[in-house]
């Protein structure tokens, strides 16, 4: 009993050592600290405070060939914040000369018998020209325009159903009545910097652990490593281990130091369950790390292969592009990213409050295809001392 009891004693004394060893060695790569304190604090502050996936303030000009009422109530409705009238113009080679400049992004075209025909009873027309370079800006401009139109369309006809003597209230309407969870007020800055956030916390969960593995190789140290009387796991575990409570530590400034006060994005779920299911996503996650550290050389090579890993991670997240858009062949993929089921899980915890009751799909994900990467990773690790 004795024995085993100092066993475990100084493995628990050789594991403290080696953690404490990694973190000195990361606090020496001034480098690195600065890289990771500017991607859990500022990188987000610029994420969530410049980048807004809304329609704001998009130019737009206007010929006017019918100069009555109707034409210039019509153009004035298109009002910031979505669209800034800037003018007029006087043929349609200038409009075409401005979409093709890049200083309109919408254009409105009058023709002289517009208001004539909303006199008349006719169907009048009014062209609109968006620049759809941005596909995302173009359908939202595009959108906005209709539903200002439609809403036009809507009182001019029933002013004309007053004016014939119908009673307003016998027209049939549908009232839509929306109601908006999670984000009433549909902030951008609450999506964008808990998604970078996510996203800072999956690039470090893969180039830390290698990095620090390739530094050991770049000094020479390894060989050190080998001949001392540590098991392969003794060194593996503690690169991991100090390298998920550096990322732990980042997220927690992120979250208290950024994104609430900044941002004031709530935090409705558990946090101690957020900071778990980070920490099992980080540990899992490192066997990619692992796998790197065995075919990198130096740290660029690092640099390179954690591009090369993270990219369609990303792209297969299902941040920037729902699941529902892709083909199906992309679908399945995204199912093996563990990514994809962690932001699922991020978001379900801070900003839907949601529990395990609802996200232990996500987390069983997480933790399977996360186990299935360690395990990899591990034995392609274990495999170069041998």
């Amino acid at each position: 009993m004795k024995k085993e009891t100092s066993a475990a004693f100084i493995w628990l004394q050789r594991h403290a050592a080696m953690i404490r060893k990694e973190l000195v060695q990361l606090l020496r790569d001034k480098l690195l600290v600065f890289f990771l304190i500017y991607a859990f604090s500022m990188d987000i502050i610029l994420a969530g405070g410049s980048i807004s996936l809304d329609l704001k303030n998009a130019s737009l000009w206007v010929r006017d060939l019918d100069h009555k009422v109707e034409s210039r109530e019509l153009m004035h409705r298109f009002q910031p914040p979505a669209f800034r009238l800037k003018g007029g113009v006087d043929n349609a080679h200038e409009i075409q000369t401005m979409m093709d400049k890049g200083e309109a992004m919408a254009t409105l075209d009058f023709g002289p018998d517009f208001s004539e025909n909303i006199h008349k009873g006719r169907q009048a027309t009014t062209l609109m020209q968006v620049d759809a370079t941005n596909s995302v800006l173009g359908t939202l401009a595009a959108s906005h325009a209709s539903h200002i139109v439609f809403q036009f369309s809507l009182e001019k006809a029933q002013e004309k159903l007053a004016k014939a003597g119908a009673a307003s209230g016998g027209t049939p309407s549908i009232r839509d009545a929306h109601r908006v969870w999670f984000n009433p007020n549909q902030r951008d800055s609450w999506f964008m910097s808990i998604t970078e956030l996510l996203t800072i916390i999956t690039v470090f969960a893969v180039m830390l652990p290698a990095t620090a593995m390739v530094r050991e190789k770049e000094r020479g140290t390894v060989e050190q490593l080998l001949v001392s009387p540590l098991s392969t796991w003794q060194i593996m575990l503690p690169k991991i281990l100090s390298m998920t409570f550096v990322i732990l530590l980042g997220t927690a400034v992120s979250l208290f130091c950024v994104i609430r006060p900044i941002f004031h994005t709530p935090i409705r779920g558990s946090l101690p369950l957020f900071f778990g299911v980070t920490a099992l996503y980080v540990f899992t996650t490192s066997g990619l790390s692992l796998f790197i550290s065995t075919l990198a050389r130096n740290l660029a090579q690092v640099g390179l292969l954690t591009i090369l890993v993270l990219a369609p991670m990303l792209f297969l997240s299902g941040a920037w592009t729902p699941p529902e858009a892709m083909p199906g062949w992309l679908r399945f993929a995204m199912v093996v990213s563990p990514l994809h089921h962690y932001i699922d899980t991020g978001f379900g915890i801070l900003l839907k409050g949601a529990g395990m009751e609802i996200l232990w799909d996500s987390v069983g994900m997480i933790a399977l295809i996360g186990g299935i990467m360690l395990s990899v990773g591990a034995w392609r690790f274990r495999r170069q001392f041998h």
